[in-house]
């Protein structure tokens, strides 16, 4: 068995390497198409045309419809999609094998200030091994990889047993609206990888998060006698205080060895703060946004609750939020937290395509944000490992990129993977 691994894994990448410029090229004309939120429409209709080619059974449609607006993971900034398509495409198995899901999403950050970027921030560049652009690391490398990997197979000529599920999904930056609606459609399977920028690092456990806004109130005067009035804005530093004694608290109970590397696992972080509408004046409102970090296995309902709970209790240290207490508005994006089981067949399998890619142990880690693929693993009951191409480091940052021999190194390791978890139909082409 171990001579035929061997095998297979010096047919892909022979395979790989034969068709690495014209993989490039189609990763950079990816990275030149700026799919920024609400502007999907034509990197999907590409990547449903590259999907047909390559003989999948291709379903592009606009998600829509009462079923997912109403539904209590919807999550988005907005109702309507008409420019922002999802795209699956579907490698059908012989029969009698476990099915995959591969999940990315094409959705990418805004760009930000273009003169912190060295190139136009969609140029797609080739510079020293590295492909920069906006989106490249996260996570259009790692959909490459993915796609990579079922287009070795099917020219090396292997037939899976399993399904193979491709989908190329739009709004996970703002929450996972993108993956809800695959869900909704049908689309499930007996396993999942999310190529999310891991740095090949494998994350069978990732924390949720979730938007908050704080109202902290306080009572204006005129600032030459601020004595007769009180500020919010002072109010606010001990909120933030009880906020950060929360995160001690929080932080302190967990114990899984996956977070070890990770100085705080759960991190509550405010990200906005205004507060104030006069130079002369005392401060009457400060509000805050932030974001708050869910564990794995935690309900996102008792996360909420103990914010509710840290909020109530600074009543009990200043009389002032006795009669004022701070409001409290759960809003915006949401990540479900999800877990699989470091004993799970696809977790050792997947060990297993990378000892035989890389010539050593994978790091085995919890992811510190969230992805997609906590609902896949929650509400579709498809247990979902992140594991993909590019450095967390530079996704959402100028100057974005993502190192080609990573997103090949990926895409050999998936091939091997779907080849043990769908398992082999027909093996003739690659013995030969």
């Amino acid at each position: 068995m171990a001579e035929q691994l061997e095998r297979w894994r010096d047919k892909i990448r022979k395979q790989l390497s034969q068709e690495r410029q014209a993989a490039i090229a189609l990763l950079q004309e990816w990275v030149q198409e700026p799919s920024v939120q609400g502007d999907e429409r034509s990197i999907q209709e590409k990547v449903a045309k590259q999907l047909a080619a390559m003989g999948l059974k291709v379903d592009l449609w606009v998600m829509e419809g009462a079923e997912l607006i109403n539904h209590p993971y919807f999550v988005s900034p907005r109702t309507t999609f008409a420019n922002s398509p999802n795209v699956v495409g579907v490698w059908s198995g012989t029969g009698g094998g476990r099915s995959l899901i591969l999940n990315g999403h094409v959705d990418v950050v805004p760009a930000g200030d273009e003169q912190q970027w060295q190139h136009h921030p969609f140029s797609g560049s080739v510079i020293d091994g590295k492909l920069y652009g906006r989106g490249a690391t996260d996570m259009k490398g790692g959909n490459l990889a993915s796609l990579l990997a079922i287009q070795t197979l099917q020219a090396l000529g292997v037939r899976l047993k399993g399904d193979v599920i491709y989908e190329s999904v739009v709004e996970e930056e703002s929450g996972g609206a993108g993956t809800l609606a695959t869900i909704l459609r049908g689309y499930r399977a007996d396993a999942a990888l999310v190529p999310e920028p891991t740095n090949l690092k494998i994350f069978p456990k990732q924390q949720g998060s979730m938007w908050f806004r704080l109202s902290i109130k306080g009572r204006s005067a005129h600032g030459g006698t601020r004595y007769q009035g009180v500020s919010a804005i002072e109010k606010s530093m001990q909120v933030l205080q009880a906020i950060n004694r929360l995160e001690k608290q929080r932080n302190e109970r967990i114990s899984d060895p996956l977070y070890a590397t990770l100085p705080i696992p759960i991190p509550i972080n405010v990200g906005v703060i205004e507060g104030g509408k006069w130079p002369s004046s005392v401060a009457d409102l400060v509000k805050m946004e932030g974001r708050m970090g869910v564990a794995p296995g935690e309900e996102m309902e008792h996360a909420k609750a103990e914010m509710e709970q840290a909020l109530k209790q600074l009543a009990e240290q200043d009389d002032w939020f006795r009669d004022h207490p701070v409001e409290l508005e759960w809003f915006g994006a949401r990540w479900v937290p999800g877990a699989v089981e470091e004993d799970h067949p696809l977790m050792q399998m997947l060990q297993e395509s990378y000892q035989q890619v890389m010539g050593n142990a994978p790091v085995i880690e919890a992811s510190p944000w969230g992805t997609d693929g906590g609902l896949l693993t929650r509400l579709a009951n498809t247990p979902a490992i992140v594991f993909g191409p590019g450095v967390t480091q530079v996704a959402h940052y100028p100057n974005e990129y993502i190192e080609l021999d990573a997103v090949f190194q990926c895409a050999e390791i998936f091939a091997l993977t779907m080849m043990k978890w769908c398992g082999v139909a027909e093996e003739g082409a690659i013995e030969q």
